[in-house]
Parts: structure tokens; C-alpha cells; sequence
């Protein structure tokens, strides 16, 4: 039996692994839950798998799960130590789901205790990549990416013989504005941009997907997991999200991996790896699907994409100003406070003016991560919907 802990239980990801891991109780047992604050989901999910421990990153709602648990011997906790502790619970397997830069001590310390940490927030891999390698190298914890697009080339890449991939290629579906001008997207509501044509997921993922940043995060992240030059990894738009990714071989020959739109898939993977396991996703029908789109991405309509590999090629603390940037500009997108378009322009403004050294621990990306937040809010301030 597999020892589980799920970090961000209540999201979209976290609540796609509960529903597999609930299909086979016999094979997975449940040591520890976490959530923002939102009691109810946690605790009814604590009570369903008998968790051993559940933690609210809120502090504030840690009387209120207490008093959820009550009678079911199921231990509570609140704050960023609770956190902690979960993510170093000694899980064989770990579902890092946390949302933002706010996952990445989280899943430091998950890798730190060893054991398969599987890896869904991009976040943490972008900003404190090479901290993040450094430290799975020193305790032997197996990363593996959740992310659809990084686990289908997990599944493709022969890393026994890297020197064979002549490229890696990211597909992206392209996100509800895919086709539209620049003039026209000025007006994008908050509606508008959290509707995915294909995807379920949460508000600050479908963003990213409409400004085409997640695809920029990726980026970086799939350069950080696989040994392959940045120059050599390429976005491709695939409007029926069908094909996850390709790698192309030296040789000619392109391998890809199809599957429905479904985390569960991708999930199952690493929950089940190096073996497979069943899930509930229907055989793809590629009769009914048709055919498979492609077009090239317009980095002109979608900086996000320039600002991301601009990013990676320079490196230090670049991905990490990057990514707090762009948190903050969403969070301001989201409150309606900012327009669709001054989200990669906030994002920008940040970069160009904050280049601090490399980062060389957690805490030196924490202290940019956090330097980078106060100038984009400034920016955000600045700005007028």
C-alpha cells in the first residue's frame, strides 16, 4: 500500500488525485491533507479517506476544522508549520498542488524527507529551479511532473540516451483568445478569460492560459526537468488538446502523447509509477475527434511568451521576478482591478526594472520573490481599468 499526502487537496488537481485514489482504497492510503481555508472540502475529504492529519494554511480557520474533525481521531493543524510538517509526513508520494510561490517551502520539504514528490505547480520549478534539482540530488527524491504537457513528455523522453532528442514540443491549446486581435482583447472581461474552451481548472491557471504565461511557465519548467538547450524546446498551439507534447528524435521519428483533457490521466500516472493503473477516462476516439490543428504562436499578440523565454535564457533570478510578477498582476486581473492587457505589461515593467543575483537557497528566492511583488503591486497601482 502507498502512503499519500496531497498538498492543495481542494483545487482542481488535488481533487482530481482524491477521486483516484478513493477509486482504490486498498492500494493508497491517505497521511495527510492540506487547503487554504476552505474547511468543509477539506474535512469531508479528510473523513472519506481517514487521513491521518489535515492543515489549513489559514491559521484563522483552524478552530473551524477543529470543530469539523471532532470525534474522528483525524489530527488538525493550522498555519505554515502544520504545512510543513504534512509536506515532511514521510509520504511515499507526494501531490505538490499548492497554488503559486506559496507551494514552493511546501514542496522543499517534501523533497527533503525523499520519496516520489510529483510536481503540479509549476511555480516552484520555475522560480527555485536549480534549488529545487540541488536538493532532490541530495536526499534521492524522484520528481515527476502532473502537468499534462511535462508528463507527456516524461512518458515520450528517453532520458537513458538524451543525446538522441533532437527536440522537445510543447503543445498549447492557445486559450480562449487565441484567435482574437490585440484591439479586441483590450476589452476581455474576467468572465471571458476564466472560461476555457477545454480545460477545467482554477481561476489563476485559466488566466495564465489566456495570456499564454502558463505556456511561458512551462517553458522554463520543462527546461529545468529535461537535459535538452533551451533553444531546442518549442510551443506549438493545438486547439483540440489532444496531443500533450511531442518529442522529436534525431532520427526522424516524432513520439507523442495523446489523451482526453483530463488531469486524472497524467495523475494516474505518477500515481502509479513505473507501473499504470485503471482510471474512469473513456478510450480516445480519434474518429470522433477528426483531425489535429496546428499554428504557430504570435508572441506579438502574447508577450507573455517573449517575457518567459527571455526569462529562461537569462536565467538567475529572472524566472523567479517572472513568476511574482505576473502572480500579482492575475490577482489584480482578478479583483478587477487591472485590465486583460496590463498583465504581461506589469509583468514587464517588473523585470525591467529589478535584477537582483541568482538565488542560492529558498530563502534568497522568497526575499526576490517578494521584493519582485512590492514593485509589480506599485505598477498595479498605476494602473486604471
Amino acid at each position: 500500500m502507498k502512503t499519500i499526502t496531497i498538498l492543495g487537496a481542494t483545487g482542481s488537481v488535488g481533487t482530481s488525485t482524491l477521486d483516484l485514489v478513493e477509486r482504490e482504497p486498498d492500494r493508497f492510503r491517505v497521511v495527510a491533507l492540506t487547503a487554504n481555508c476552505d474547511v468543509a472540502r477539506l474535512a469531508a475529504a479528510a473523513i472519506r479517506t481517514r487521513a491521518e492529519l489535515a492543515v489549513v494554511a489559514d491559521q484563522r480557520c483552524l478552530a473551524d476544522l477543529r470543530a469539523a474533525l471532532a470525534g474522528t481521531g483525524i489530527r488538525a493543524g493550522g498555519g505554515a508549520d502544520a504545512i510543513a510538517e504534512a509536506a515532511s509526513s514521510g509520504a511515499d508520494w507526494t501531490m505538490g498542488a499548492i497554488v503559486g510561490c506559496a507551494g514552493l517551502k511546501p514542496v522543499m520539504a517534501a523533497i527533503e524527507q525523499g520519496g516520489t514528490v510529483v510536481i503540479a505547480n509549476k511555480e516552484p520549478l520555475v522560480s527555485a529551479g536549480d534549488v529545487i534539482l540541488a536538493a532532490a540530488a541530495r536526499s534521492g527524491a524522484v520528481l515527476l511532473p502532473a502537468d499534462s504537457e511535462h508528463n507527456a513528455i516524461f512518458q515520450c523522453f528517453d532520458s537513458a540516451r538524451p543525446e538522441g532528442v533532437r527536440r522537445i514540443i510543447l503543445t498549447c491549446s492557445g486559450g480562449p483568445f487565441r484567435d482574437w486581435t490585440t484591439e479586441r482583447m483590450r476589452d476581455v472581461t474576467l468572465e471571458q478569460a476564466v472560461k476555457h474552451p477545454n480545460w477545467s481548472m482554477g481561476a489563476k491557471i485559466s488566466v495564465d492560459s489566456a495570456t499564454m504565461m502558463n505556456k511561458g511557465l512551462e517553458l522554463i519548467e520543462a527546461a529545468r526537468l529535461f537535459p535538452i538547450p533551451h533553444d531546442r524546446i518549442e510551443i506549438v498551439i493545438h486547439p483540440q488538446s489532444v496531443i500533450h507534447s511531442l518529442v522529436d528524435y534525431q532520427d526522424g521519428s516524432v513520439l507523442a502523447q495523446l489523451g482526453p483533457p483530463d488531469m486524472r490521466t497524467p495523475i494516474a500516472h505518477t500515481l502509479a509509477w513505473p507501473a499504470r493503473m485503471a482510471t474512469p477516462m473513456a478510450p480516445l476516439d480519434l474518429v470522433a475527434i477528426g483531425r489535429l490543428d496546428f499554428e504557430a504562436p504570435d508572441p506579438a499578440r502574447f508577450p507573455a511568451l517573449r517575457l518567459a523565454r527571455e526569462a529562461l535564457e537569462a536565467g538567475g533570478a529572472r524566472p523567479a521576478i517572472l513568476n511574482a510578477a505576473n502572480e500579482v498582476a492575475v490577482e489584480a486581473f482578478l479583483q478587477r482591478r487591472i485590465g486583460f492587457l496590463e498583465i504581461a505589461a506589469i509583468v514587464e515593467d517588473t523585470l525591467s526594472c529589478y535584477d537582483p543575483v541568482a538565488p542560492d537557497s529558498v530563502e534568497a528566492v522568497l526575499a526576490i520573490d517578494t521584493e519582485a511583488r512590492i514593485l509589480a503591486d506599485k505598477r498595479v497601482k498605476d494602473c486604471v481599468v
